[in-house]
């Protein structure tokens, strides 16, 4: 056992104060793991679009202070009474969506969807006793999808947590507990594209990457990259992107563009930017008899996918997920594994390193569009 369990912790953390102001680290207090619950030292993050979503808080519901971050590796510092699956030493993955075990979408192989423990951005304190685990001077500070890893220690419920192999570097699978994993199994477990298919993967940032990884490791024969950014192919080249489309060069629905391109359309399309006119664009650019669009990102709200009914009766699918469909307990041990024995490639998507310290010049990277994933070093 630790010589911190069953103690309060003071550490620092990166604390967002307001929306849209700069983070700011000083040293809170982080209370023990209750009942079913793990603590975690946070080695390594990784920043996601979805970390700067809520930080600026423009069209959510905004719940500050709060401690952000959820793409991150660590190691387990103590766990709460009940928990058997995890120790003090084990490395480990927080995630964002948990993996009770019990309940319907947990025994099921079709879903990935927890009931207990499946993302919940406005919930902001721990579902054992509806308090946070996090302080400063007695002052609450909220918690952020149930991981809030921009803290030197976290909190966690112990389903949000995989356990991993401890040979693999976490500054390099620490992108496994989000990104990588949500891109690239929307490409292998949902869209399964056949060797030779032709795929389009519509936005290239870190989750569009990882899907192009995923068509690229199952053979296809072409890859379309769509995005409004055009200094973003050459990187996406390292990726199996063969192509390069952006809907600003043509005076046609891209759709129109890549059916053209394809002979009738392409065999798989996968959506990772969040804009609805580029979920209708995939669904529309599949070809008919056999095109399966996956959407990966979510959208705005009150937003509506409006097809014509012909586009489906044509035989085209359209199909959603979350996470990959990975299963986090079950399924991300084993992803890990598949980077240990060479089988993926994780490193070419850490692009930039920061000090915890500086957190903020992570925020302004991908603000300003450069990199891919800039890797937040927890100890300086």
């Amino acid at each position: 056992m630790s010589s911190t369990a069953g103690k309060v912790i003071r550490c620092r953390a990166a604390v967002a104060w307001e929306a849209g102001k700069p983070l700011s680290v000083e040293t809170i207090e982080v209370a023990p793991p209750q009942k079913g619950e793990v603590r975690l030292k946070i080695l390594f993050n990784s920043l996601c679009r979805t970390d700067v979503y809520w930080w600026d808080a423009k069209g959510q519901n905004p719940l500050f202070p709060r401690i952000l971050g959820h793409e991150a590796a660590g190691v387990v510092e103590s766990v709460g009474e009940g928990v058997t699956n995890l120790k003090p030493g084990d490395h480990a993955l927080p995630i964002f969506t948990g993996e009770c075990g019990e309940c319907t979408h947990c025994k099921s192989e079709e879903s990935n969807l927890c009931e207990l423990l499946r993302i919940n951005t406005d919930r902001g304190v721990m579902l054992s006793d509806g308090k946070t685990r996090f302080s400063k001077n007695g002052q609450p500070i909220y918690h952020f999808v149930g991981t809030s890893t921009f803290s030197e220690y976290t909190v966690l419920h112990a389903g949000c947590v995989a356990k991993i192999n401890p040979a693999a570097p976490l500054d390099k699978v620490c992108i496994v507990s989000c990104g990588f994993c949500t891109g690239f199994g929307a490409t292998v477990n949902v869209a399964k594209p056949k060797p030779n298919a032709t795929v389009a993967v519509f936005g290239l940032g870190a989750v569009g990457l990882a899907a192009c990884e995923g068509a690229r490791v199952s053979g296809a024969s072409r890859i379309i990259g769509v995005d409004l950014l055009p200094n973003r192919f050459e990187q996406a080249k390292k990726f199996g992107v063969t192509e390069f489309v952006n809907p600003k060069d043509h005076d046609k629905p891209v759709q129109q563009v890549i059916a053209e391109m394809t002979n009738g359309g392409v065999d798989r399309a996968i959506e990772c930017t969040g804009s609805i006119q580029a979920s209708i664009s995939a669904f529309e650019c599949t070809h008919d008899g056999w095109g399966t669009a996956v959407l990966v990102s979510v959208p705005k709200k009150d937003v509506e996918f409006r097809t014509h009914p012909m586009n489906f009766m044509e035989g085209r699918t359209l199909k959603g997920t979350f996470y990959g469909h990975y299963k986090p307990r079950t399924d991300i041990p084993s992803v890990v594994e598949k980077y240990l024995n060479k089988e993926l490639e994780l490193d070419k998507f850490i692009t930039h390193t920061v000090p915890f310290s500086e957190i903020n010049k992570a925020f302004e990277l991908m603000l300003k569009g450069e990199g891919i994933r800039c890797l937040i070093r927890m100890e300086e």
